[in-house]
């Protein structure tokens, strides 16, 4: 188990390690260069030249790529001249918000999507099963901009249950006072999720529910919901696991829209913003962490897959 999980720290570690350098050669193929890109074409050649020597771009990239990324793991991902800010004080600002919008979505996910999987299997090809099947064709096929304006003009402008826009507050704690606000978003981001996790959970059982320790079960006399509850489940719920981590892209890439959409400011609406007025240090700064991120999700649902069921081979 212990190599097992030095194999894949070795392997994420190689994962980021590619993605920094796409992220760097990136950044440096912009044109007229980093200084050019980030102080707009207005900038003369003297202020580019000081730019330059000012963040050591004028040293061999190599030793660019190394600085930068040295600046990276500390915390720092340059300073935003747009917002004149530094990037690492964004991040900080908006990650934990992102964070919890997120979480909630996550959760949501798993309390929605699982029974409606399980139920699925149990009524497979009812009237319960087509609608549901239905449902989430509808919405994983759905665009997230579409789901939330329908959210907004649905649940706010005609029932009026929940505000259009999410809570506007500069800390954490502002945004559990006014949680009422975060429904729509929540919802928003989960539907996509809802939609795959109960298909995955309906197929997973599905293929529990044939095997060969299943008949064992129900020829010892056990009752059909003591196997599903007792000894399907548990199998079922292995393959939910990978998901998980497999699912935090899906999650960032849908928080940039939710959190456009209502207005919520996180790294999603940061990262948009920063994408309008060409801010790239910005930009940089919200990949790096997402693909941090990602990779730190992914290697965990390894390391758990790998730790709940024996039949993985190390």
């Amino acid at each position: 188990m212990v190599g097992y999980i030095v194999r894949r720290l070795l392997q994420a570690v190689l994962v980021v390690f590619v993605v920094t350098i796409i992220v760097f050669l990136l950044l440096h193929s912009l044109p007229g260069g980093p200084a050019r890109a980030i102080l707009g074409p207005r900038a003369t050649a003297l202020q580019v030249q000081q730019f330059n020597v000012a963040n050591g771009l004028n040293q061999p990239l190599v030793v660019q790529y190394f600085t930068t990324v040295g600046g990276w793991l500390r915390g720092d991902f340059g300073f935003s001249y747009v917002l004149n800010q530094s990037v690492g004080s964004l991040l900080v600002e908006r990650l934990p918000k992102t964070i919890i919008l997120a979480v909630f979505a996550l959760i949501l996910t798993v309390i929605v999507a699982i029974p409606i999987g399980i139920y699925q299997a149990v009524r497979r090809n009812r009237t319960f099963d087509y609608v549901a099947t239905g449902l989430s064709f509808i919405f994983y096929a759905a665009p997230t901009f579409f789901l939330g304006l329908i959210m907004i003009e649905v649940f706010s402008s005609y029932l009026g249950w929940f505000p259009p826009e999410a809570p506007q507050s500069n800390g954490v704690v502002p945004i559990f006072q006014d949680f009422s606000a975060m429904v729509l978003p929540i919802v928003t981001l989960a539907l996509l999720g809802i939609a795959g996790f109960s298909r995955y959970m309906r197929s997973s059982v599905l293929d529990n529910v044939s095997q060969d320790y299943v008949r064992t079960a129900r020829a010892k006399g056990a009752s059909s919901s003591r196997v599903l509850w007792r000894h399907v489940l548990r199998n079922a719920l292995i393959p939910i696991i990978t998901l998980l981590g497999l699912s935090l892209p899906a999650l960032f890439a849908g928080a940039l829209i939710t959190e456009s959409i209502f207005n919520f400011p996180g790294m999603g609406l940061l990262f948009w913003q920063a994408a309008q007025q060409s801010d790239y240090p910005v930009e940089i700064g919200v990949v790096i962490i997402t693909a941090f991120a990602t990779v730190i999700g992914n290697l965990l649902a390894d390391v758990s897959l790998a730790a709940i069921d024996p039949r993985v081979t190390l």
